[in-house]
């Protein structure tokens, strides 16, 4: 095997110290990460390990990491449901929702209702409940002062880069009048359930006593300042990474940014290699058999598994090039395309990455930008199928297909094992706001273009992860020198959405690694952001990736 790069430090293991630590006021603007620490102090005597309520499946109370029983309030005669309808300035026609910021309770389910709750308590409290689902976009969410309880979720944010942020409006409250509650790793935040799984919020206390949970929120508008919450690298392309920021994964770093315990498979057309035998300057902890993870260039010029790979592990936050997710993690290239001499079969490829892993007592996602073209919902590799059945520990992600133009149902093989696999994933493409040849498209919206290749649809379809995006490049020089190094700015077909799925997908294990990898799929299906008909669809599956609210979901459990 050729050798493996060093593993980066990562520099968010001292954050709550680091909290702690902060002055008191905010100065302008406040960088809670990546390594300026907060221009404030958590304020002291903030206990979260009361039990605020219990409605059905919905509670709020201690952290949930921690063993703790909660029992039902008791209502008052006057007990009713309400139906909050809300203004808005339009609805997006691709999810239903109402835009602006306007989407409280639409996707909700409390108790088996889309109702707005409002309870009397025996202390003749009346918390009224508000809870508000952002967009794909950037959106800006304020409180009503009259809610006991907002809950509020950012969706990723596609405009990120351009500056605009998912912000939390308290612009008419200055920091110091707040009590802070900041989910970390291993500790702090508040566990709610808002109808799709519990997940850890972040908690802010007003000094009126009602209280605000949040996730995927970029920054806090105070009177006195912005206090930035997201993780941003010194990568020169970061900010036109547009499918980190639509996936939260700017979010998701705040608690993973992978770890050792995960190794991540890629299956595909090798590494470009240059004239002096090294790959991407942009790559580090990649492994590969010294005999087979060169790129031959034997289908096309450019190299596919060297932009594959950098969705998912470029280095991160080294002030050269782009920014993957995951910065920590092992990948092990191996490639199957092409027909090479030494190239791999898909089967032989897989009992080689279980192995490795196993050896090294490693989770292991593996990522397939690949499949039969002109398959609509067969299978036709057998023993492949007998690998995923056997070893239902391992996450396969896979690419569904790029015939979706074609106006066929059914997602390609060995995508369509997702119907069947509890630990595979078939991943569909979408837009961002524009198409590679510049047209508006809603954010999430399923790629299909009439002429040319269109995201496959189909039962099994499992997720929606963003293409058309940055990669790094490896192209076969014309003089036999071997590869020259790029950057791709539109690397397309649900080959590009696939490894940002996988990516996601080991942020979320490395969170928590005791999890399986049915409990991954599971993860990030039921957090993914709704797209099309409302719940499961054959043409957007569960819907968008959503890194932070699935890694806020991973950590529930997390020992």
């Amino acid at each position: 095997m050729f050798d493996t790069f060093p593993t980066e430090t990562n520099f968010l293991n001292a954050l709550p110290s680091n909290l702690e630590k902060g002055i008191n006021t905010l100065l302008t603007t406040a960088d809670f990460f990546p390594d300026n620490p907060s221009k404030f102090s958590r304020n002291s005597g903030y206990d979260s390990s009361y039990l605020l309520y219990q409605l059905g499946n919905v509670q709020i109370g201690k952290n949930l990491r921690n063993s703790i029983a909660f029992n039902e309030p008791e209502f008052t005669d006057d007990f009713s449901y309400e139906i909050n309808e809300l203004s808005s300035e339009g609805v997006d026609i691709l999810t239903g929702n109402y835009e602006n910021n306007q989407a409280a309770n639409t996707n909700i389910n409390l108790t088996s209702t889309n109702d707005n709750l409002t309870a009397n308590f025996e202390q003749d409290i009346n918390p009224n409940i508000s809870i508000v689902s952002g967009t794909l976009r950037a959106d800006r969410f304020s409180i009503e002062p009259e809610n006991k309880l907002t809950v509020i979720s950012g969706n990723g944010n596609v405009d990120f880069g351009k500056g605009a942020k998912d912000v939390l409006d308290l612009s008419d409250t200055f920091s110091s009048n707040v009590k802070f509650n900041f989910a970390y790793l291993t500790e702090g935040g508040v566990v709610f359930n808002p109808g799709n799984g519990d997940r850890i919020f972040d908690a802010i206390t007003l000094n009126n006593n009602n209280l605000v949970l949040f996730e995927g929120i970029d920054a806090i508008q105070f009177a006195d300042g912005l206090l930035n919450l997201s993780v941003t690298t010194t990568d020169p392309l970061f900010n036109q990474q547009w499918n980190l920021h639509i996936m939260g994964v700017h979010n998701a770093w705040r608690f993973s940014t992978g770890s050792n315990q995960i190794l991540i498979g890629v299956q595909d057309s090798g590494l470009g290699f240059n004239y002096f035998g090294n790959i991407h300057p942009d790559f580090k902890n990649a492994i590969g058999y010294s005999n087979n993870v060169s790129d031959e260039f034997s289908d096309s010029y450019t190299s596919h598994g060297t932009a594959v790979q950098s969705i998912i592990s470029a280095t991160s936050n080294n002030g050269i090039g782009m920014s993957g997710i995951n910065w920590n993690s092992t990948v092990f290239n191996i490639d199957v395309l092409g027909n090479d001499i030494n190239d791999q079969s898909l089967v032989e490829a897989t009992n080689n990455m279980i192995a490795q892993a196993n050896s090294n007592n490693q989770r292991l996602v593996i990522n397939m930008s690949l499949g039969y073209s002109g398959t609509f919902g067969q299978n036709y590799d057998i023993e492949l199928e007998q690998i995923i059945a056997s070893n239902p520990d391992v996450l396969f992600v896979i690419a569904a297909g790029n015939d979706g133009n074609l106006g066929i149902p059914g997602i390609s093989s060995p995508a369509v094992l997702a119907q069947q696999y509890d630990n595979v994933i078939a991943v569909g493409a979408s837009w961002g706001t524009k198409d590679e040849y510049g047209f508006s498209r809603n954010p999430g919206q399923r790629i299909e273009y009439a002429y040319g290749w269109g995201s496959q649809y189909g039962d099994g379809l499992t997720l929606m992860g963003p293409s058309e995006v940055i990669t790094t490049g490896a192209s076969d020089s014309i003089w036999g020198l071997g590869a020259y190094f790029d950057y791709e700015t539109s690397f397309n077909g649900t080959s590009a959405a696939t490894p940002n799925v996988a990516g996601v997908a080991s942020l979320v294990w490395s969170a928590n690694p005791n999890l399986t990898a049915f409990n991954i799929k599971e993860i990030l299906s039921e957090t993914a952001y709704d797209l099309g008909n409302y719940g499961y669809d054959i043409y957007y599956g569960h819907g968008f990736v959503n890194a932070d609210a699935a890694v806020r979901r991973a950590l529930v459990t997390r020992s």
